[in-house]
């Protein structure tokens, strides 16, 4: 349940104030306990009465599930895989309608969508999130003994026959495969858990003897157990077909798109399929718009990289380059500066292979090199649509980068990435791509490199004392870290013994000053100009990593793996 939706219906009916609605939200993001147990932890309310306020506000009753039977006849009036997918408890039915608790009460989509799917009346009563969650469980069983029934009726199907290196390929075998009940519900659920467990990539990768699928949590992949190897032909066509891609072509690259709701949560799957020696490797980009945080102010820059930052986009006309590695959070970071300068007065245009996130009041354009709709083409297009802002999405080519410049210098303030590994190499790129330095130095503003490191648990965080060989690996000795405290994560349930849980950002902020005007008008190397700026005050991500270490936020190897 969303923290500021709880409280304000607390504020509502004079529960608490506005002070302790903004004490129980920062504790609950800092402790990462559900919002609820914050509440209710606290002494303000006891239980039952905290989920009769949430009843009240939404027009129902709560329900006491101490005394529920699981023996009663209401189990069955949901299916076990609907009512996992829903979060969905039935607690009782009369004539056509069925009494449902929900996980998130406030999911009006879910209850909707079992009304669609059971053709009967939904009405939602309020019980614990807790209870319902561990009632549906041990009732409808957890997902992981539901992925063992699934893969049990699929070991037992003799009917999968077909093998995806064979020469001969029956198109229509496969695709009344892909269909059978058992692949869509076992794709089902391999999404279903990816999307639960924060994944930002899944893969399904076929080799000679067997079929990986793995996960991409917080930067680092996770294998599951793998499944059968001859699933790897049914499973990946089903995957293509709610994708909307030809079965049938198994020796070209293929891109669609997956749309699912999830949780009552639009999720968007970008597909990729990549033909290989045993098959084909399919890969999903999880796009979860609601798990991503388009405030610059949540990002977790240091204050003097947000100040400047907030300078830099309210000018006019200039260029704002962001550069790191693929998955680094560039992205995001230029989709927050926008959200920040969206206002009705200014027109914002961006560029986008592929639009990951739609911002209500900005016009994104997606590239498509299949037409010709190239960056360079989309940005020559965007100086007649009379912009402010232009955002493209990266810089790839010496035309795109020409074009940029220019829009820049004839008064349009122009957002850009680039793949270098420090926020210096941007220069060095931009030189290397043809565009002469007089135009860099008079057009560009600042550079941000930036990367993502994973954060320890909150759950199982441990001091530690590290070893001088480990400190050998940041150039520190005992000496420089004095009294300061170092942490790593034990590994617990919360974190799937990870002992990481989520990310934050490192910073390199590269502000283009006078003295640096000069060094690139003399094509002066990288490396002399990178000295330059840390004279001048620069702090490197090196810096910035050792800042999150000693904030006790990551650990040492994290910060070494990625700077």
């Amino acid at each position: 349940m969303d923290a500021k939706q709880i409280t304000d219906i607390f504020l509502d009916s004079g529960w608490m104030t506005a002070d302790q609605a903004a004490a129980y939200i920062q504790e609950a993001a800092t402790s990462e306990k559900p919002i609820e147990r914050v509440i209710i932890e606290s002494g303000l309310l006891s239980e039952q009465q905290f989920f009769q306020v949430i009843a009240d506000s939404i027009g129902t009753e709560s329900v006491d599930l101490d005394t529920f039977d699981g023996a009663s006849q209401t189990l069955h009036l949901i299916p076990a895989g609907l009512a996992r997918l829903h979060g969905a408890l039935p607690v009782g039915a009369s004539d056509n309608t069925i009494y449902v608790a929900f996980i998130d009460p406030f999911n009006s989509q879910a209850a909707e969508d079992l009304r669609f799917a059971l053709g009967r009346e939904i009405h939602p009563v309020v019980a614990p999130s807790s209870k319902v969650r561990a009632l549906i469980e041990e009732y409808y069983g957890s997902e992981v003994s539901s992925m063992e029934d699934v893969l049990a009726q699929l070991g037992d199907n003799t009917e999968v026959t077909v093998d995806d290196r064979a020469s001969e390929f029956n198109a229509k075998i496969v695709a009344q495969e892909a269909n059978t009940a058992p692949i869509i519900r076992f794709v089902d659920l391999i999404l279903d858990k990816a999307i639960a467990a924060r994944a930002s990539d899944i893969h399904f990768e076929p080799f000679e003897s067997e079929f990986k699928i793995r996960y991409r949590v917080d930067g680092a992949l996770y294998e599951m157990d793998p499944p059968p190897r001859h699933l790897a032909l049914p499973v990946i066509s089903r995957v293509k077909v709610m994708s909307n891609l030809n079965i049938a072509e198994r020796r070209l690259p293929q891109d669609g798109r997956i749309q699912r709701v999830v949780n009552g949560k639009q999720i968007d799957l970008r597909v990729s399929v990549l033909p290989t020696a045993w098959g084909e490797s399919v890969v999903l980009r999880v796009l979860d718009r609601s798990s991503v945080n388009l405030e610059l102010e949540s990002l977790g820059m240091p204050e003097y990289i947000y100040n400047y930052i907030i300078e830099v986009i309210q000018k006019p006309n200039g260029i704002f380059i962001v550069t790191g590695p693929t998955g680094s959070g560039k992205t995001t970071t230029l989709y927050s500066c926008l959200r920040k300068i969206n206002t009705i007065d200014a027109k914002l245009l961006t560029a986008e292979d592929p639009v990951e996130y739609e911002i209500d009041g900005i016009i994104q354009v997606p590239i498509n090199e299949n037409i010709g709709l190239n960056f360079s083409r989309v940005l020559r297009a965007f100086l007649r649509q009379d912009p402010d802002r232009i955002l493209v999405g990266e810089t790839r080519d010496t035309e795109t980068a020409q074009i940029a410049i220019q829009a820049s210098l004839t008064g349009h303030l122009v957002f850009t990435t680039l793949h270098t590994n420090d926020s210096t190499g941007a220069v060095t790129r931009l030189t290397d791509m043809g565009v002469e330095p007089f135009l860099i130095s008079a057009s560009l503003e600042c550079v941000l490199a930036q990367r993502l490191i994973r954060k320890i648990c909150s759950t199982c965080k441990t001091p530690y004392e590290p070893s001088e060989k480990v400190l050998q690996t940041l150039s520190l000795t005992p000496h420089d870290i004095g009294d300061k405290n170092f942490f790593y994560g034990k590994g617990c349930d919360v974190c799937n013994q990870t002992g990481y849980k989520g990310r934050k950002g490192i910073y390199e902020l590269l502000k283009i000053s006078d003295p640096l005007r000069e060094m690139i008008n003399s094509r002066t190397s990288g490396v002399v100009m990178r000295q330059k700026a840390v004279e001048l005050g620069m702090t490197t991500l090196r810096e910035d990593g050792l800042r999150s270490i000693y904030d006790g936020l990551t650990t040492i190897e994290e910060v070494v793996k990625y700077t």
